[in-house]
């Protein structure tokens, strides 16, 4: 292809040249200056009773001129260009202020037209301390695409509410793209510093590195090169730049904002805003922002955490306690017997726990664990249990598993000591693999509790899983008498240290169970009818 561009060419300059020698008088092209440069300004929630706007501060732009080529938007510094004559700005100044705009139409030869535009906006959100000290920490704070996160990067409809909702990408699965490599630099100040390369050992020799786009939207950024794979490019060539950050709330809903060129992850175009989906989990925020073209909703996982030496090399190898539920109908009664009966287990829970089919089944090659309303109103579900069935110390739990969406459902996947009937709660000890709140269907937990920790939150850690619910993830700990090590699709995100005088050195049973409300699982959607916890297997390694 390429040598059939440079014969081309080359036919092209010797037509020319004997056009040229034939006509002294004919031209290659005229250069023309745009004329009739129109704009206009879109204050977002602008209406009668809100002339300046519903107080984010955003204000879309749109420009039109003739024999023009690009266009771009100029306000104190902060520049988009857009081929199409669209821009955003966020005009964050509490109150309302007056800020003019400079439009500059370009057209062939670098001929350019300008105009300004004046407009009044109104700005009442004040972002809360913690929000911004999570990223700027005590001055600057460097964010990434948490790679190693099952679902960091992927998309789904304009408008969905489950992220990932028709692709999220696997760990390291865009390792050869040019993205992971970027970091995100948030500062006090406003300033917001893209590195293209942080792998590099000098970056102030070296600001050059790659990104990741979509194709045909990635082109605003001017940049050439890359290579196309399907409705991507990728390793773009780009230096690192700097742009501002903002914070606003629109319709309520909490908002990063980048100037320019700004974008983190994956190149969308449009005004480069990203909703904070959810930023409970500590050094991490689930972002969505909608594609220039307004085709998808695209979502990532960013974490100012750097990536954990996660070379885990499991102590346990030797396969010795399974159920992979490969025969329908009831439980295996060898495998498991039944917590039974109602009275809130503790916690405040709603549910009576059954051993009804409709409350436990296997069927299709799954344990399912179904929570359901009955109609009067109460609910029932079931907690399965390996108790004088099989109990051990220490080894390597296996489950995978797909949790229940509903708001107010509660699924665990746990273990407690083996002597809990004589001791009691918490000397006995527990050790929570999984569990997951019924307001929170984002992110997991994992938790173990002791005398020293409980009663109480116990020494918990939490991790981002948008697609807890819709897909099938593996739930895993490692228990030794040094550590007990919790992992999410076997990435460590929790460890534990252990010793002598902790009640995890003897031998403890596991129990699966789907709550309803209760100290984790909390209000109950009223509209709530039932909801299921898949189990694909449990498996034990000594």
């Amino acid at each position: 292809m390429k040598n059939f561009k440079y014969i081309l060419t080359s036919l092209l300059s010797i037509l020319l040249l004997t056009v040229s020698c034939q006509d002294d008088e004919a031209t290659v092209g005229d250069l023309l200056t745009p004329t009739n440069l129109q704009v206009t300004a879109t204050i977002v929630g602008q209406d009668g009773n809100n002339p300046n706007g519903d107080g984010s501060g955003v204000v879309n732009f749109s420009a039109s001129a003739e024999d023009t080529s690009t266009y771009r938007f100029v306000y104190e510094g902060n520049e988009q260009t857009n081929s199409a004559g669209a821009a955003s700005f966020v005009f964050s100044s509490l109150g309302i202020n007056s800020y003019t705009v400079t439009v500059i139409a370009y057209g062939t030869g670098g001929n350019s037209t300008s105009t300004t535009i004046t407009v009044e906006v109104l700005a009442t959100y004040a972002p809360p301390a913690e929000l911004i000290e999570k990223l700027v920490g005590t001055g600057s704070r460097s964010w990434r695409i948490k790679s190693e996160q099952q679902g960091h990067f992927g998309l789904g409809p304009v408008g969905g509410s489950i992220p990932t909702e028709w692709y999220g990408a696997g760990p390291d699965e865009k390792a050869t793209v040019g993205m992971y490599d970027d970091r995100y630099v948030f500062s006090s100040d406003g300033t917001f510093t893209f590195i293209t390369d942080s792998t590099n050992d000098d970056p102030t020799m070296d600001t050059s590195g790659t990104i990741f786009g979509r194709d045909g939207l990635v082109n605003d950024l001017g940049a050439s090169g890359g290579t196309i794979n399907g409705a991507d490019v990728e390793n773009l060539p780009f230096n690192d730049f700097n742009e501002t950050w903002g914070l606003i709330a629109p319709g309520g809903v909490e908002t990063l904002t980048l100037t320019g060129d700004g974008f983190i992850g994956y190149y969308t175009g449009g005004s480069q805003t990203y909703e904070i989906f959810d930023r409970s989990v500590p050094n991490e925020l689930v972002l969505r922002t909608t594609d220039g073209n307004g085709e998808f909703d695209w979502w990532f996982i960013i974490t100012s955490a750097e990536p954990a030496s996660n070379n885990f090399q499991t102590q346990y190898n030797n396969l010795v306690w399974e159920d992979d539920f490969n025969v329908d109908g009831a439980p295996d009664a060898a495998n498991w017997t039944y917590d039974l009966g109602a009275g809130g287990w503790g916690n405040g829970e709603s549910q009576e726990y059954t051993n009804a089919t409709e409350n436990v089944v296997v069927e299709n090659g799954m344990l399912k664990i179904t929570a359901i309303k009955d109609g009067s109103g109460n609910y029932t579900s079931s907690r399965l249990k390996s108790e004088n069935l099989y109990e051990f110390t220490y080894g390597r739990v296996e489950v995978r598993a797909k949790l229940p969406a509903s708001q107010g459902t509660w699924p665990a996947i746990w273990m407690l000591g083996a002597n809990f009937d004589t001791v009691g709660w918490p000397t006995c000890g527990e050790i929570d693999i999984m569990e997951q709140k019924g307001q929170d269907k984002n992110t997991v937990l994992s938790t173990v509790h002791h005398p020293a920790v409980s009663p109480g939150a116990g020494d918990s850690a939490a991790t981002s899983l948008p697609t807890s619910t819709t897909e099938f993830h593996n739930y895993t700990v490692e228990w030794t008498a040094t550590e007990i090590i919790f992992l999410v699709d076997d990435f460590v995100f929790h460890t534990v240290s252990n010793d002598a005088t902790l009640p995890f050195n003897d031998d403890f049973f596991l129990i699966l169970n789907v709550a309803m409300g209760g100290t984790l699982g909390g209000n109950i959607d009223p509209a709530f009818t039932q909801d299921s916890m898949e189990i694909d297997y449990v498996r034990v390694y000594q």
